[in-house]
């Protein structure tokens, strides 16, 4: 499990240990609007009250009403859910701001990305979130970081003088004997089948997304362009490839059907 607030890299480090090792990514953002979902569902207050704001309204309420519309506490038992439901083999690399010292039920296979307050700021300014949002993701920082503290839970601190591979180095060193135990892709078959799965998840978090009236006036799910992991299969290619939702390969897992980097050819 990879946790910490929005900004700390948890995404592009999880995903890298994923193609390199033959795990699964379980990217918590991905299955955002499925919580939503769930939450709705149950009849929880907050989730409902999200939805029903106008937009601009969510970002501008106190940080505790804030909070309490991101689901941020609810989503950590959903998340531990989701793992559950997946196969044990593989092993699964799992991250998302949700993941907090409370549910992280794994001990020594756990830590926490926690960027200094300047680094997570600049690239939250970077990404040219909303005022609202970005203080959402500060807030969420200090708390994280607090929670952690409070736990004992092992941490890294980012200044911003790391790289991505520095990173993932250390990242790699922690999980080394888990990732030595060999509860890893060997196969093409089974790396590509691992490659699709997250990708599936991608798109369905826009299908997902897009359901809402509201959403409908931010874009439209068939034009929006993402990145996906290209499907080659090589225990090599880290590429990512563009299309558009209403391109991506749906036909099981034929040839014809797969996301291919420029040039690679699936093995």
């Amino acid at each position: 499990m990879i946790g910490g607030p929005p900004a700390a890299g948890k995404t592009t480090v999880a995903r890298l240990l994923a193609r390199r090792h033959g795990l699964r990514w379980y990217n918590a953002d991905a299955h955002t609007w499925e919580h939503r979902d769930r939450a709705i569902v149950a009849g929880h207050a907050a989730a409902l009250r999200f939805e029903q704001l106008p937009i601009k309204e969510r970002w501008t309420v106190p940080m505790a009403d804030r909070l309490a519309m991101s689901l941020h506490y609810e989503r950590g038992p959903m998340i531990v859910d989701d793992l559950l439901d997946l196969p044990s083999k593989p092993l699964t690399v799992a991250e998302g701001t949700p993941i907090t010292p409370s549910i992280a039920r794994y001990g020594s296979r756990a830590v926490w990305l926690l960027p200094a307050p300047e680094l997570q700021r600049a690239r939250l300014i970077e990404r040219g979130l909303p005022n609202g949002v970005r203080e959402l993701y500060e807030h969420l920082r200090r708390a994280i970081t607090d929670q952690v503290e409070r736990y004992g839970s092992r941490r890294l601190i980012l200044d911003g003088y790391q790289s991505v591979e520095d990173t993932v180095a250390e990242v790699e060193d922690l999980f080394a004997d888990a990732l030595a135990d060999g509860d890893t892709a060997t196969t093409a078959l089974e790396r590509r089948q691992l490659l699709r799965y997250a990708n599936c998840a991608l798109v369905s978090q826009y299908l997902t997304f897009y359901t809402r009236p509201w959403a409908q006036s931010l874009g439209d799910v068939r034009t929006t362009v993402l990145e996906f992991a290209c499907e080659c299969a090589s225990t090599g290619c880290e590429e990512q490839v563009k299309l558009a939702v209403a391109d991506f390969p749906q036909q099981g897992d034929a040839t014809s059907a797969l996301v291919l980097a420029p040039g690679h050819v699936p093995l």
